[in-house]
C-alpha cells in the first residue's frame, strides 16, 4: 500500500489524516496484506467447509413446548404496566 492509495482510503472513509499517520497506516495495510497473502496461499482444497463452528448436536437443544411465564410474574416489576390488560407502558419514542 503506498501512500496515494492510502490518502484515496482515507477521503473515502471521510477520515483527514496528517501525513504521518498516512505513512504509518501504509506500513500497517502492507504487513496486513502480506498476512493475507500467507493465509491465502494455505492448502484448504481438503478442509470440508463448514456453517457452523460447533459440532450440530451441541448446538442445538430439542425444542420442547415448556408454559410460558404467567403475566402477572411478568408484569411484576414493570413500574407502569397495565396490568388488566396484560400490558408494558414504554414512553412514546416516535412522533
Amino acid at each position: 500500500m503506498d501512500n496515494e492509495g492510502i490518502a484515496r482510503l482515507a477521503t473515502l472513509a471521510r477520515l483527514q489524516i496528517t501525513d504521518d499517520e498516512r505513512r504509518q497506516f501504509a506500513a500497517q495495510l502492507t504487513d496486513i496484506l502480506r498476512y493475507v497473502e500467507q493465509i491465502q496461499a494455505v492448502d484448504t482444497s481438503a478442509v470440508e467447509a463448514e456453517t457452523h463452528p460447533l459440532a450440530p448436536q451441541t448446538a442445538w437443544r430439542d425444542d420442547t413446548p415448556v408454559a410460558s411465564l404467567p403475566t402477572d410474574a411478568g408484569l411484576a416489576n414493570a413500574p407502569d404496566a397495565d396490568r388488566s390488560r396484560g400490558l408494558f407502558r414504554v414512553p412514546k419514542v416516535l412522533g
